[in-house]
């Protein structure tokens, strides 16, 4: 892929809102010629982006945030934005997602074909022309004016397109004040209004044609909508339901609407050609003996039938209920549950409920995270799912698709494919490489030792700056969205970073880190907040690694009984019946891979520190068992998981192990083999030897996987050309750490250098991206895998889990790999 000064590199990041409609064909989305002066346009970035489906996805949505691209929102630049492919100029759409006022993102439209890979470049250019770009979004909210109220229906007067509207105190339904009784918002597939009272109904206008209609509809009156017309008509009786993908809230036995509420105010945030939003206040909810604020922002994009619906509370509230109207004679259609907890599932309606005719058929559907919903249930008016906000948040979507529209879905069959394709789409995200110029210019190669080290720390100094600081007791996991509990990534392995770094560049500020937060949940009697030894959860051991620091800095007994604590689980840990350490008690006769570090490099150093050594044979053991269990000898690598009892659904019923090479599960692995050996004396080389083995054997493996073009490893190692697959950084930094750590310790040849720097270089120019105020980001992570509770281990789970970026599985990695690689090129620090 063609760079701003060579290959492109980098990662993205993105958000991406809404499936487009691919229950039909559509046309191609125009792109039009263009030619500018080579003064006038400069090259902010490039990117590559690759459908990671086998469908087509027509007029994707794909978002470029302002801070990623290097620039601020006030930048001059950012007013001449455009983006091209060859010479080709690309629908583009300035945003403001977050509706603070000020633009977010450049949303850039694109067609794909099934797995197609397309290269954009996104240039500020003062010369170029406007590009036209057919309106296919709108969002609008219009009153009467010049006419006067009697009471509680205004009399007279025409109406006027408003951008923001609160109505007066006497305003209800059918006060003829508002056209069509609330807000609009449409794309060029259907229209949707929100009522603006009591009621807060959600209802439909089917269309017959792609053009804008929401600015003609009701300028007659009430009645004229609710009758065909060429351009279409509403198709729902609302009543005192949930509509067509309204919320509430269930109180056990039904829904209560939002109705009693101090005062609602309407605003339209963006009303643009590609993407357009509303935002809906209510001031002042009374429900559940609480009284909060609720907004809600609903947006639409072109091509699309979903409104991307982001509620946010003033105060928790449980039990937010979501749903559709419950018409006699429908059908309720549910999505699977046996997906992992983020990826997107639906509740459908299909049937005879259209007002339109007696035999014309409408569908109907909510999309939401599986984890989102507590309970699917029912109510005289709707069908509900009740659902669980996460720090007073709920994000879903809703759809409507009528059979009278233009190339409409005609039976259920057609509808349910349709959702299962908008719920993958949704949940399995194009794949994007990006750099902007910004990130290229802060970037030289090959990679010295200075410049390692230097990334590590930028890497640190931007996470204390964001969120790391946080993870304390009482504070907030960012990417987990909760109060934080004992986590091996945010309490273990990122700040077992911060104390090797400050080993190699004194800093009181990372020094401290591990007392503030790791420290903060051992109390003055030793117990560990947040953690209960019965769940047998191997992971909970590995911040006893941070444990042992603090004991050992301040030999303060609180640590040592802490220490103490985790050791004991581990003594009464359950095995395999050979002995390796179950993963969880959840997780019964299950070895996976990331257990081997969250449990051994603890094991090991607490056994020289307090047990002269004697567990040091059992830590050794567990590699031998996982080298024999988990380890494929024609390939070289290692699966993910075994069951011993062969009864899980992931596992092969002959063998037990899963069926995938997950990268950053051999990463876990790799860092156990070369973090374990710091503890095993060096003149026991009877010990050492089955891990050194191993070590030797993995790095001649692994170098067969390494991708040639980027130095980087993919998410599943050995299938890189498999459509979805991409290079994961998490991975990356973990196979980085393994062979420039083993280079210096002298396990494996010099012969690796090449190797470790390639990756090192690789793990650079791929996945840091470089933000104005001078904060760097590290990119496509993996924010997790697992296996169980929905998630199969096929390759469409691996595919489905949400790409990150600084989350501390891989910052960990990051940091140690960068110090590593600080100490192996030495000899280079002065160049």
């Amino acid at each position: 892929m063609a760079n701003i000064g060579g290959l492109v590199s980098g990662s993205l990041l993105l958000a991406l809102i809404a499936g487009c409609d691919s229950g039909k064909p559509t046309t191609e989305t125009s792109v039009a010629t263009v030619s500018s002066s080579a003064a006038s346009a400069a090259v902010l970035a490039q990117a590559e982006i690759a459908n990671s489906t086998d469908f087509a996805r027509p007029r994707e949505p794909v978002y470029f945030s302002l801070y990623d691209l290097g620039l601020e929102a006030q930048d001059a630049q950012v007013e001449h934005l455009i983006a091209k492919e060859g010479e080709q100029r690309l629908p583009t759409q300035l945003v403001d997602r977050d509706a603070d006022g000020t633009p977010d993102d450049l949303l850039v439209t694109l067609d794909f074909s099934p797995a197609q890979e397309r290269n954009i470049t996104i240039l500020s250019d003062t010369e170029a022309d406007a590009l036209e770009i057919a309106k296919q979004t709108q969002a609008e909210i219009s009153h009467k004016v010049g006419g006067e109220w009697q009471d509680k229906k205004y009399i007279g007067g025409t109406f006027q397109n408003v951008k923001e509207l609160t109505p007066p105190p006497q305003y209800t339904d059918h006060s003829e004040y508002i056209r069509y009784e609330g807000p609009g918002i449409e794309s060029d597939k259907v229209g949707y209004r929100i009522y603006l009272d009591w009621r807060n109904g959600f209802d439909i206008f089917g269309k017959k044609t792609s053009d804008m209609v929401l600015q003609n509809v009701g300028q007659d009156g009430y009645q004229s909508y609710h009758e065909p017309a060429d351009w279409g008509m509403d198709l729902l009786k609302v009543g005192k339901s949930l509509g067509a993908g309204g919320y509430g809230f269930w109180n056990g036995k039904e829904v209560e609407l939002v109705s009693k509420v101090d005062q609602w105010t309407a605003k339209v945030v963006e009303d643009g050609p590609l993407y357009s939003a509303l935002n809906l206040t209510y001031k002042g909810w009374e429900i559940n003996n609480q009284k909060l604020d609720l907004v809600s922002n609903l947006s639409m994009t072109a091509g699309s039938r979903l409104v991307h619906t982001r509620l946010s509370m003033s105060e928790e509230l449980p039990n937010l209920a979501i749903g559709m109207v419950k018409h006699p004679g429908t059908k309720l259609l549910q999505g699977s549950q046996e997906v992992s907890g983020y990826a997107w599932t639906y509740v459908a309606s299909w049937g005879k409920q259209s007002l339109s005719g007696e035999d014309d058929y409408l569908g109907m559907a909510i999309l939401f995270h599986r984890q989102s919903r507590i309970e699917q249930t029912e109510d005289a008016n709707s069908y509900v799912s009740v659902m669980e906000p996460t720090d007073g948040e709920l994000e879903y979507y809703f759809l409507a698709a009528w059979d009278g529209e233009k190339d409409g879905i005609k039976t259920e069959e057609e509808f349910v494919a349709y959702l299962e394709q908008e719920v993958k789409r949704l949940t399995v995200t194009p794949r994007v490489r990006f750099e902007s110029k910004l990130s290229e210019s802060a970037k030289s190669f090959p990679i010295t030792a200075d410049a390692a080290l230097n990334w590590s720390k930028r890497l640190v100094d931007s996470e204390l700056e964001r969120k790391t600081l946080n993870y304390h007791y009482n504070g907030w996991d960012e990417n987990r969205r909760r109060k934080p509990k004992f986590e091996y990534d945010i309490h273990g392995l990122q700040i077992l970073a911060l104390e090797e770094l400050a080993k190699v560049s004194p800093d009181a500020r990372y020094d401290d880190v591990a007392e503030k937060v790791t420290g903060s949940f051992i109390t003055d009697e030793g117990d560990i907040r947040e953690y209960d030894i019965k769940n047998y959860n191997i992971d909970s051991v590995m911040p006893g690694m941070v444990v042992l620091s603090l004991y050992e800095k301040t030999k303060d007994e609180k640590y040592r009984k802490a220490a103490d604590l985790l050791r004991k689980q581990l003594k009464e840990h359950p095995r395999t019946s050979e002995g390796a350490f179950w993963h969880k008690q959840s997780y019964p006769h299950q070895v996976w891979l990331d257990g081997v570090y969250m449990g051994m490099p603890f094991l090991a150093r607490y056994s020289v520190m307090f047990e002269d050594g004697e567990s040091l044979e059992e830590v050794v053991k567990e590699f031998k068992l996982v080298h024999e269990k988990l380890r494929n000898p024609e390939s070289g690598l290692y699966y993910h998981a075994w069951d011993e009892s062969k009864q899980m659904n992931w596992a092969n019923k002959e063998t037990g192990l899963s069926e995938f090479y997950w990268g950053r599960g051999l990463g876990w692995l790799t860092m156990a083999l070369v973090d374990v050996l710091d503890y095993i004396p060096e003149n026991n080389t009877e010990l050492r030897k089955p891990l050194l083995d191993m070590v030797t054997e993995l790095a001649a493996d692994l170098r067969r996987y390494q991708d040639p073009a980027t130095g980087t490893w993919f998410q599943i190692l050995d299938q890189p050309e498999r459509v979805g697959n991409y290079r994961e950084s998490s991975a990356s930094a973990m196979f980085t750490y393994f062979y420039a750590k083993a280079i210096n310790e002298g396990y494996i040849p010099d012969s690796y250098r090449a190797t470790a720097q390639q990756a090192y270089d690789g793990l650079i120019k791929e996945f840091v991206t470089v933000h104005p105020d001078g904060l760097i980001s590290m990119t496509n992570q993996c924010l997790v895998a697992g296996l169980g509770f929905g998630r199969d281990g096929s390759y469409d789970y691996y595919m489905s889990e949400r790409i990150y970026e600084n989350d501390p599985k891989g910052n960990g990695p990051f940091i140690l790999a960068g110090i590593e690689m600080y100490k192996l090129l030495g000899d280079n620090a002065s160049q």
